[in-house]
C-alpha cells in the first residue's frame, strides 16, 4: 500500500506545476502506458492472497481514478487556454469585400437522367441500382449471352482479371439480374447509371450512360411496350404525337426484340422530333427471354415481360443539340456553362430542372 501512495503523491505533486500538453501525455503514459506503474500494479493483483486482494485492489482503483481526473483536468485546463489565446489574436476584418460568388450549372447528363426517372416514375417504375464493377455472370452468362458473343472480346469490354470474371459493366442490364435474384415478381424497374466500352470517335465514349428499363408481371405483351415507350418519348420531348416504329432486331436477352425508331425532319439546320418522314433509331428492346427468367428462377410459364435500354447521352444530345458526345468529359466550365441547368431556378410543378 505504501507504494501506491508514494506513486500517487509522487504524480500528483508533478501535475500541480504548469506544463505543456506534451508533458502531461508523458506522464500519462508513464502511469497507464503498457508497462506504465498503475497498469504494473494491476498486474500484481492476481498473486496477492485472497485476503489482501480485495482492499489492494480497491485502493488500486481509488488511485486510478483520482490520477486519470487529474489529468484530464489539467489537459482541459491547457486547451482552453489555447483556445482563449488563438480568439484574443483572431480577428475578423469587416471592411473587407465579399469574396466572388460563382453559381454552378447541372451537367446536361445529369439533367437527363432527373427527366427520365421522373417521368417513368410517373407510370408506376421504380428506380434501382448495382456497382460498376460487375461480375462476368450478372453482365453476360445470366443474360443469355453466348461465350462466343463479340462483346466478350476484350477488345470491346473492359476486364478487371486475367480470368475475366471481374469487368466494368458494359451495360446497367445486370442492375435487372440483382434485381430479380434478390426480390420476387412483379418487377416494374429502372436502371440508370453509367456503363463502359472499348470504344471512342464523335458519337461513342468508353464511358457513357444508359438506363435500362424493365416490367415483369403476368400478361406482359409487346402492347404494354410500345405504350410504355410512346408515353415517354412524347414526354421526354414534349410533343403530342409521335411516328414511331419497331424494326426487328436481336439481343441475347431479349425475344422477340426491336430496334425503335422515331420520326424526325430538319429545319432551319434543328432537328424536330415527331415530324417528317425520316427516321432515327433510338433504343433497342424487346420480350425478356425465357432462358433469363430461368436464370433469375423466375418461372416463365406465369411470368414474362418486356425490357429496354436507352443511351442517355445521345437523348441530351438530340433535346439539347449537343453534336458531340465526347464533349460531356472534357471537363470545360465553358461548354458546361452554355449546356448546363441552372439549379436555382427549379419551378415546383416541373418534373425536370429548368435551363
Amino acid at each position: 500500500m505504501s507504494d501506491l501512495k508514494k506513486i500517487k503523491d509522487d504524480f500528483l505533486l508533478k501535475l500541480e506545476k504548469k506544463l505543456s500538453l506534451s508533458e502531461i501525455n508523458e506522464i500519462k503514459t508513464n502511469l497507464f502506458g503498457k508497462n506504465g506503474l498503475i497498469s504494473s500494479q494491476f498486474k500484481k493483483i492476481g498473486s496477492i492472497s485472497e485476503s489482501e486482494k480485495k482492499k489492494f485492489a480497491s485502493e488500486l482503483n481509488l488511485i486510478k481514478d483520482e490520477l486519470q481526473n487529474q489529468i484530464n483536468s489539467k489537459i482541459n485546463e491547457i486547451q482552453s487556454e489555447e483556445i482563449n489565446k488563438k480568439l484574443k489574436k483572431e480577428k475578423v476584418d469587416i471592411t473587407l469585400p465579399e469574396r466572388t460568388f460563382v453559381q454552378g450549372k447541372i451537367h446536361p447528363v445529369s439533367q437527363t437522367i432527373d427527366e427520365i426517372s421522373s417521368i417513368f416514375s410517373e407510370i408506376g417504375f421504380s428506380v434501382e441500382e448495382g456497382p460498376d464493377v460487375e461480375t462476368e455472370y450478372n453482365n453476360f452468362t445470366a443474360l443469355n449471352t453466348p461465350d462466343n458473343h463479340p462483346a466478350r472480346d476484350m477488345h470491346d469490354t473492359f476486364y478487371l482479371d486475367e480470368k475475366k470474371e471481374k469487368l466494368l459493366r458494359t451495360h446497367t442490364s445486370p442492375v435487372q439480374i440483382r434485381t430479380m435474384l434478390k426480390d420476387k415478381p412483379p418487377f416494374k424497374i429502372i436502371a440508370p447509371g453509367r456503363t463502359y466500352r472499348s470504344d471512342s470517335d464523335q458519337t461513342h465514349s468508353p464511358m457513357f450512360h444508359q438506363v435500362e428499363g424493365l416490367h415483369i408481371d403476368k400478361d406482359i405483351n409487346m402492347g404494354h411496350l410500345k405504350g410504355c415507350l410512346n408515353y415517354f418519348i412524347k414526354e421526354f420531348f414534349e410533343v403530342k404525337k409521335i411516328k414511331m416504329r419497331f424494326r426487328p432486331s436481336h439481343f441475347p436477352f431479349t425475344e422477340p426484340s426491336a430496334e425503335v425508331d422515331i420520326g424526325y425532319e430538319i429545319k432551319d439546320g434543328k432537328i424536330f422530333i415527331g415530324e417528317g418522314d425520316k427516321w432515327l433509331e433510338i433504343l433497342g428492346c424487346g420480350m425478356v427471354h425465357p432462358k433469363v427468367l430461368k436464370n433469375v428462377k423466375v418461372d416463365s410459364t406465369k411470368y414474362q415481360g418486356y425490357a429496354f435500354g436507352i443511351g442517355i447521352d445521345r437523348l441530351a444530345m438530340l433535346k439539347y443539340g449537343i453534336n458531340d458526345l465526347r464533349a460531356f468529359f472534357d471537363c470545360d466550365y465553358r461548354w458546361l456553362n452554355h449546356f448546363g441547368f441552372d439549379p436555382l431556378d427549379v419551378p415546383t410543378n416541373y418534373r425536370g430542372l429548368s435551363r
